[in-house]
């Protein structure tokens, strides 16, 4: 037992050094090869083959999810055909540890002819891949982690690593921000956090509780029952907003006026300036709001506190904002 756990401290032991070898070899190569991706008119088309193809859909992957464009196409494919995908605008970026792969050799002079400026991440810088490329960056390894030195272990680690540090140093090279990042992932919980506005979720027209100044308070308690929302607003019979009645007014209510409570007019009653929201403010912020005030309604409204609607944590709940 004591001998895998030394073999698996070894093993990671051996990849964190090939990536930590990376740090001392960014450099006047990576700004470049930055800067060919940031001036990238058209599409980034990573290559390459079994594991560094492996890699390299990740690497795609990252640079698509980050607003580059990006997609990856397998060389030997590339060469029956699939290289038609890549047009005048577009830069590859082939990935290969010998940098002698042959499926990526092969469709190396067609990419010249089309003019594609080609980013190669190696690990030999005297092949052929290394010669042919605009820049290259050296990801050799001085071992790899498999003891026969046979499976690419240490040496797709660095490659991922690299790859890593380009997507996100051109990320921040685009100013790509939060909101961008949602919108590229809008199924994810950041997505609809930074997405969804409190329009997208707030129930609207006759869905709105509400109740005149005047009306009596058993129609407002037949209100907040009707709507099942907890609340009613308090309106000047033109939709203004004047005030709230919520489930816990009507508890205040009945402790301090007792029966007397059914008689009374809803601005008797009513919660004065409530917490309100606005249609275009993110339904984040609503939570927020509700979490600071410990509340679980919220009616929306404009600048002139005219009703547009009302929002709930229920909502919320069930878009997966909380």
């Amino acid at each position: 037992m004591k001998d895998i756990i030394n073999q698996a401290k070894n093993i990671l032991k051996i990849e964190a050094d090939a990536v930590s070898s990376l740090i001392d070899r960014i450099d006047e190569s990576f700004i470049q090869a930055v800067e060919i991706l940031y001036s990238c008119q058209g599409k980034i088309v990573v290559t390459g083959m079994g594991k560094s193809g492996i890699i390299g859909k990740k690497i795609a992957a990252t640079l698509a999810s980050t607003g580059t464009p990006a997609f990856f196409l397998n060389p030997a494919e590339g060469g029956h055909g699939d290289i038609g995908v890549v047009s005048k605008g577009d830069v590859v970026l082939a990935i290969s540890n010998s940098g002698e792969t042959e499926e990526l050799i092969r469709i190396l002079p067609t990419l010249k002819r089309l003019e594609i400026k080609i980013i190669a991440m190696i690990g030999n810088n005297q092949s052929t891949l290394a010669k042919t490329s605009d820049i290259f960056l050296d990801v050799s390894v001085k071992e790899e982690a498999c003891p026969m030195g046979l499976a690419p272990t240490a040496s797709t680690t660095a490659t991922l690593a690299m790859g890593d540090a380009l997507a996100i140093t051109l990320l921040n090279r685009k100013g790509f921000t939060e909101e961008d990042f949602a919108f590229f992932h809008p199924g994810g919980n950041l997505g609809r956090r930074l997405l969804l506005t409190v329009e997208d979720l707030m129930h609207m027209g006759s869905s709105v509780p509400s109740v005149n100044k005047d009306s009596l308070m058993k129609d407002a308690i037949l209100e907040i029952s009707s709507k099942r929302l907890g609340i009613t607003a308090v309106t000047d019979g033109s939709f203004k907003l004047l005030g709230v009645i919520t489930d816990g007014d009507l508890r205040r209510g009945l402790e301090k006026y007792g029966d007397k409570l059914f008689s009374l007019k809803a601005e008797d009653v009513m919660t004065h300036r409530p917490k309100t929201i606005t249609c275009n403010m993110l339904a984040a912020k609503a939570v927020a709001l509700m979490e600071k005030y410990s509340i679980t309604v919220l009616m929306v409204t404009d600048e002139e506190d005219s009703i547009k609607g009302v929002l709930h944590l229920h909502d919320l709940l069930k878009a997966g904002i909380v």
